[in-house]
């Protein structure tokens, strides 16, 4: 006989081979890391001898559950905003958190946590996608669960890297440490192609082509990013990323929620893999995958969870349950994407989808000593009918819950016993878990408190707090002003025309100020669009003081560029109020006895308000600003009027006394 270090006997063994073969009673032989054989249990057990002999009462014994896509060290922020979009979820809330926390000891304790909860569901491997996946990566070794861990690469700012380029060179430095690790798979991690340059997916797929290994990147998750790429290059997500290589890797496609039956074939000829997410994309309001026509096009369709901060859990079994019922419902066909072919994504085709599928995801001899065993005798488990054969694969993923899984395996070490963790602290864990729990709490609270502070959350360049002189006039006809320019006392050094859009945001509390949205057309001789630019600015009191003649000084005027939708920043900042104000503006920066102003011809179009000439400049400090005070009223005096013809208000206010 031969011998073996271990067998696991009676057991109903789902193998997940390519047969689907079940032995029941069945046994299973390993040797170290490696699983030597796996049948009958009677044949088995007259070939091998074992030094160690487990029985498995007749529980279901599967390999372990692979979950393709998520971010483990989110854990840590399970709950934080939950009920928002997508773009508000992740840039309003998650990066300004992530960029505030985010570091070594975070993703340390975020991924055991993490890997705390994906054994206690039967999850022995995940695709991951970070920051600090180095430390990710040695904290799942050291767990001892298996991982392709994916080093986020992005055109943002990091928590790990200051730029796209230092993010490139950690990425190359994760990889040559961690290439040809028992449980480690180093991946390459191009956040998405909105999150990207082409110069990052070049670099990201060549990375990935020299050293061989997975590259997990987001495609057509939302709708939004379809369009707009569609909008922008004049294609959808799939040939985008194809002209940059992407598709010549070991592709992790995440999501793929509107994709095309092109852009399938297309991932299918490259035999790419895709991650089903069906929680998350749910939850988000991302849509629905059409998984059941990939998995007929032979797509391999493994299954993720998302990140917790998006799902909110790592159950892999419920995941595969809910996966089932959205592609029966969204197909209208009950007998779509059954109970068998289901499990198969978690498991084998899931191992598939990230090129691992000679290393796990099935129980045949020469793979990997990952498995888990479920147990059958629970109330909503019970009774179990033998009739159909594959009521077992039923059984398991419409009955089975989380719960159910008592014992794990990875690598022939085991994980779990009796549901008890054998390589976590898990008490302690939650422990820290909650401390920093507490402190993301108190940030945002604070920074819920104030305008100014969400807005430099999602921020981009800001410009410090500044002062404005400014003083306006109504006039009957601007045509005058325009020539009044011309006086050789005032010197045009720049000119714009403009055709402006504003929406003001109002808040509750008016201390806050107001919040501008303004998209700027920026217009030539012939009145054609050359250039749009879109800006936020927060604009404080309005009145901060009045100097001579009643020219105004206002202030806290912050700049911010608008890179999102008008209604991202709605839902963001959530006002209390909208006015919209539209404008032609002839702009003039002028130079009037050797300071510089600038002279704004405006044509209010909505409401109809008529013309105005606005002259402001801006200053620094009470002594520039009373100088500069006179100085606009001696400008004023040179375009044709007095003074006491100032209209005192800015736009907005004029706008609200008028309706």
């Amino acid at each position: 006989m031969k011998k073996v270090d271990l067998i696991l006997k009676n057991a109903i063994i789902v193998t997940m081979d390519e047969k689907f073969q079940v032995f029941e009673p069945g046994a299973l032989a390993l040797s170290d890391d490696q699983i030597v054989a796996v049948g009958h249990e009677a044949d088995l057990l007259n070939k091998y001898e074992a030094v160690d002999t487990i029985d498995c009462e007749a529980k279901v014994l599967l390999p372990g559950l692979i979950n393709a896509h998520t971010h483990v060290p989110m854990t840590l922020l399970r709950g934080l905003a939950d009920d928002l979009r997508l773009d508000v979820w992740l840039l309003g809330y998650m990066m300004p958190v992530e960029r505030e926390f985010v570091s070594p000891e975070f993703v340390r304790l975020g991924t055991k946590l993490a890997c705390a909860e994906m054994i206690k569901n039967g999850v022995t491997c995940f695709a991951d996608m970070y920051y600090f996946e180095d430390d990710i990566a040695e904290a799942t070794a050291e767990v001892g669960m298996r991982a392709l861990p994916g080093q986020s690469v992005m055109k943002f700012p990091a928590p790990d890297a200051s730029s796209f380029e230092e993010a490139l060179i950690r990425a190359e430095e994760f990889i040559k440490k961690w290439k040809g690790h028992p449980l480690i798979i180093p991946t390459l991690a191009p956040h998405a192609v909105y999150s990207t340059t082409p110069e990052i997916l070049e670099a990201c797929s060549e990375l990935a082509k020299k050293y061989d290994v997975p590259l997990h990147i987001h495609i057509s998750e939302t709708l939004n990013e379809v369009e707009d790429l569609r909008e922008e290059q004049g294609m959808p997500v799939v040939p985008y990323v194809k002209k940059f290589g992407i598709l010549e890797t070991k592709m992790i496609a995440a999501h793929c929620v509107h994709i095309d039956e092109g852009e399938m074939r297309s991932l299918q000829h490259a035999n790419a893999g895709v991650a089903h997410n069906p929680s998350s994309n749910m939850k988000l309001a991302s849509g629905f995958a059409p998984i059941s026509r990939m998995l007929e096009l032979n797509l391999n369709v493994g299954i993720g969870t998302d990140g917790p901060a998006s799902n909110n859990d790592l159950d892999m079994i419920e995941e595969m349950r809910l996966a089932t019922f959205i592609a029966k419902n969204f197909t209208g066909d009950p007998t779509a994407l059954p109970a068998k072919q289901t499990l198969a994504m978690g498991t084998c085709i899931g191992a598939k989808a990230l090129h691992i599928d000679h290393i796990t995801g099935s129980l045949e001899a020469g793979k990997k000593a990952d498995l888990i065993l479920i147990d059958l005798k629970p109330l909503h488990n019970s009774p179990r009918f033998k009739r159909d054969p594959n009521g077992i694969y039923a059984q398991i993923i419409f009955a089975s819950k989380a719960t159910d899984v008592t014992d794990v395996m990875v690598n022939g070490k085991w994980l779990m016993q009796s549901r008890q963790l054998t390589t976590i602290n898990e008490a302690e864990l939650l422990r820290e878990g909650n401390l920093l729990a507490e402190k993301i709490d108190q940030f945002l609270t604070s920074r819920e408190k104030s305008i100014l502070s969400k807005l430099i959350a999602i921020g981009g360049a800001m410009e410090e707090e500044s002062f404005e002189i400014q003083a306006k006039i109504k006039v009957a006809d601007p045509i005058p002003v325009l020539e009044a320019l011309n006086d050789p006392d005032i010197k045009i050094m720049r000119k714009r025309h403009y055709h402006e859009f504003d929406k003001y945001f109002t808040f509750e509390d008016s201390t806050e100020g107001l919040l501008r949205y303004r998209e700027d057309e920026f217009l030539n001789e012939k009145k054609e669009i050359t250039k749009v630019r879109s800006r936020l600015t927060l604009i404080g009191q309005a009145r901060e003081d009045t100097f001579e003649e009643d020219v105004m000084l206002s202030r806290s005027r912050y700049y911010a560029p608008a890179t999102h939708s008008l209604r991202f920043y709605r839902e963001y900042f959530q006002p209390n109020d909208e006015i919209e104000i539209e404008k032609m503006r002839k702009r003039y920066l002028v130079q009037f006895k050797e300071t510089e102003f600038f002279v704004n011809v405006d044509t209010i179009i909505k409401p109809s308000l008529g013309h105005f000439v606005e002259v402001k400049s801006r200053t620094w400090g009470k002594k520039d600003a009373i100088q500069k005070s006179k100085l606009i009223n001696e400008l004023i005096r040179h375009l044709g009027f007095s003074p006491v013809e100032v209209v005192t208000d800015d736009y907005i206010h004029i706008v609200n006394n008028h309706i």
